[in-house]
C-alpha cells in the first residue's frame, strides 16, 4: 500500500558515452646530412639516443649522406619531440666545433 503524496526516484537508463581513445597520427625524425660533424660523432649520437646496434646507425648514417635525410624513427609525437630534444643536447662533435660543427640537424614530420 502506497502513502499518497509519495513520490518514488525514477531513475534514468544511463548514457552511453564512447570511450575509445583516437590514436595520434606517428610522426618520424629525420635526420639531415650534415658534412661537418663525423660520421663517427653522428653513429655516437644515434647509438647513445636510441640504443641501435652500430650497423643500423651506420646503415641510416649512410643514408642520410647519400639522400640528404633519412627517418631514423617513428612513434609518438611527444616521445619523437623528446627524442630530437636528446639528439640536439649532445651538441656538435667536439672534434669539429672549431670547423662550425653545430648539433646534428633533425626534424619532426608527421608521417601521414
Amino acid at each position: 500500500m502506497s502513502m499518497p503524496g509519495t513520490m518514488y526516484p525514477t531513475t534514468k537508463p544511463e548514457e552511453r558515452t564512447d570511450t575509445r581513445t583516437e590514436r595520434q597520427p606517428p610522426y618520424a625524425i629525420i635526420l639531415h646530412n650534415d658534412d661537418v660533424n663525423t660520421m663517427e660523432f653522428v653513429v655516437g649520437v644515434l647509438r647513445k639516443v636510441f640504443s641501435f646496434t652500430v650497423e643500423k646507425c651506420v646503415q641510416l648514417m649512410l643514408e642520410a649522406h647519400e639522400k640528404n635525410r633519412c627517418v631514423v624513427w617513428v612513434g609518438a609525437l611527444e616521445l619523437a619531440e623528446l627524442k630530437a630534444d636528446q639528439i640536439l643536447s649532445c651538441g656538435p662533435d667536439p672534434d669539429r666545433k672549431r670547423d662550425g660543427a653545430e648539433p646534428l640537424r633533425v626534424t619532426v614530420e608527421p608521417t601521414a
